[in-house]
Formats: structure tokens, sequence, C-alpha cells
């Protein structure tokens, strides 16, 4: 999708008030949402709002052809800039903090157009629904009188959404990351691949980091600074070039396509799809990340959503903050 074509969609979904009819929860409601969680900085992102931006290139495996026509595979140098960030809405959650962390990617391809990877450092979803999603933001906005979420109100969440039990797990079981170069990252949403022939093929992928993951330990957790995650990424790419493999999972039709909170079976093909290298990295106040809208529809040829809610509702949902911090608000 190139500048023009996006500019017109995420202004005809504002107009929209969020597009999608059939939800109960609109874009507005859910980023309001998000606000009374967090508060708000004026001018600053709703959610993930501390981040860095990194810049480098992309050079896609021509062996994914078969699956999808899209320009990533051409086997070419693609320019990326991207955001490295940390899930919430406020600047004081540390980097410590037990939630997912953030990998927006901008591939910059011929005549002007983009493909957006908007990826998380965990392997599912917390919520199989806009609703539910919605429903975990208030469950967990801090009481007025107590400065902290209400331990009813959350506990009751979770009885109530079993979709929210897979990452909980997950979030359990595995500590923070110790540096955004050591973290792998996954699509969590399923998309098509489409070819030349017209043939779609359900792909999801991750992004592998060569250096191995690498996670804090629970004594390192305790002694960590509030801020170290930026300025580690500065500097490994002021030393050198930090790189990822792209792992692509061939889909089975049966697999499941529009619940991101559901695992894909284990056994399924994968194929090294790209080589993502990253060359620098720079404070995202003032730098080329900044003002970038990653929206994950932002898309190409080859490359399509499916149907899955959570995915379709984050578009109209990132055009809302979008719009908001663009006056200033």
């Amino acid at each position: 999708m190139n500048r023009a074509k996006l500019g017109i969609f995420l202004f005809t979904v504002l107009l929209s008030g969020g597009g999608f009819a059939e939800e109960s929860v609109t874009a507005d409601q859910v980023v309001t949402g998000i606000e009374h969680q967090f508060g708000v900085t004026p001018g600053q992102r709703r959610n993930h709002i501390n981040g860095v931006c990194v810049a480098g290139s992309f050079v896609g495996n021509k062996a994914v052809q078969p699956y999808s026509m899209s320009p990533l595979f051409s086997g070419k140098v693609i320019p990326v800039l991207g955001r490295f960030s940390l899930a919430g809405g406020s600047l004081k959650i540390p980097d410590t903090a037990k939630n997912p962390r953030g990998m927006a990617l901008e591939f910059r391809l011929p005549d002007g157009q983009v493909q957006h990877f908007t990826m998380l450092n965990v392997p599912v979803f917390g919520a199989a629904t806009p609703e539910s999603f919605y429903d975990g933001v208030v469950a967990n906005t801090p009481d007025p009188a107590t400065g902290k979420p209400d331990p009813e109100k959350m506990a009751a969440y979770k009885a109530s959404h079993p979709d929210a039990k897979a990452l909980g797990e997950y979030l359990g079981k595995n500590n923070p990351i110790a540096s955004y170069a050591n973290s792998d990252f996954y699509s969590v949403h399923t998309f098509k691949f489409i070819n030349k022939n017209n043939k779609s093929t359900l792909v999801r992928w991750r992004f592998v980091p060569q250096d191995g993951v690498k996670r804090l330990s629970d004594e390192e957790l305790k002694t960590a600074p509030t801020r170290f995650l930026d300025q580690d990424i500065m500097n490994k790419t002021q030393a050198g070039v930090v790189r990822w493999d792209m792992v692509l999972v061939i889909g089975d039709p049966m697999d499941e396509q529009t619940n991101p909170t559901i695992y894909w079976p284990v056994d399924r093909k994968e194929i090294k799809a790209g080589v993502l290298a990253l060359t620098s990295a720079s404070p995202q106040q003032g730098g080329a990340c900044e003002k970038i809208n990653f929206d994950p529809l932002a898309m190409t040829s080859g490359i399509a959503p499916t149907n899955d809610p959570v995915l379709l509702f984050r578009s109209p949902a990132y055009a809302n903050s979008y719009a908001k911090r663009l006056t200033g608000q």
C-alpha cells in the first residue's frame, strides 16, 4: 500500500468511527479506555509509549516466492525503518515489567510502497476479540481511591475470559528479555500469502535473533535499572550489525486463523524467509520512527489479512491514536 492510499484509508476509518459496525466496542472506546488506564502524555502514543527507533535492511529468500508474490521476497536489499517498544501507555513502566515488547517494521519497497510487520515478542495475543481486549483494559484500570487496579475486578475478568489464559501463562513462565537484540518476535496473527497464481496459503512468522534469545534471571530482575533496553540496542548497533532470521510457518487449511490466542501445532513446515539486519538505533523523540503509524494492515500484493477480528480492529485503533498525537492531544 502506498502512502497516499494509506492516508485515504486512515481518514475513512476515522470518519466511520472505527469502521466495524458489527463490533460492540469502537476504536475510540478502546483508545479512551487505555487513556483512562495509563493517563495521557500529549503528542505521544497511547500504548507502547516507550520505544526506540531503528534502521537497517531486509533481504528476503526467493524460496518464499511459490507462496507469495510480495516484493519482500525478491532477494534484493530492502530498506527498513522500525521501532522497538514496551507495552503500556505510561512512561513510568520499567523495562523489567512482565509484559510484551514490540518490534514494528516498515519495509520501504519500490514505487513508494510500504509493507508493515507489527509484532510482539509473545507467540499469542491476550484477547480473542476487541471486546475482550477492552474488558481487560477496564479490569486493569487503577481505582482512583487506591491508585491500583481492583483485585476483585481483575479476578472476575480472568475467570470470565479464558482467552487471556494462554498469554498469562507464557508471561508467567518467561522472564523479560535482557535485550531487544536477544528477543524473538511473532506475527501473533495469522495472515495469507498469495502467489502469482492467486493461490492463498495460511502463514504465521517469527523473527529469531541470530545471537540467541536471552532473558533476565530472577536475580537480574531485582537489580536491573529502570531503563536499559533503548541504550542497549543503540550500543549494540553501534558496535556492529544486529540480525534476525525471519522464519515462515506454513499453515494447514484447518489451522486456526481468526483467534490469535490459540497456538498452531508445532509440526508445521517452516522456511527461512529472509534476514533482517539492523545497523543503527536512535532515541524515538525526533527520530525517523516517531511519526510513523505502524498500521499492521499496510500491505502490498502477496500478503493479505485473515478475518481475525483483533487484527482488523488494530488498524482503526492505531489510526485513532495516531490522529490524537498528531494534533498534540
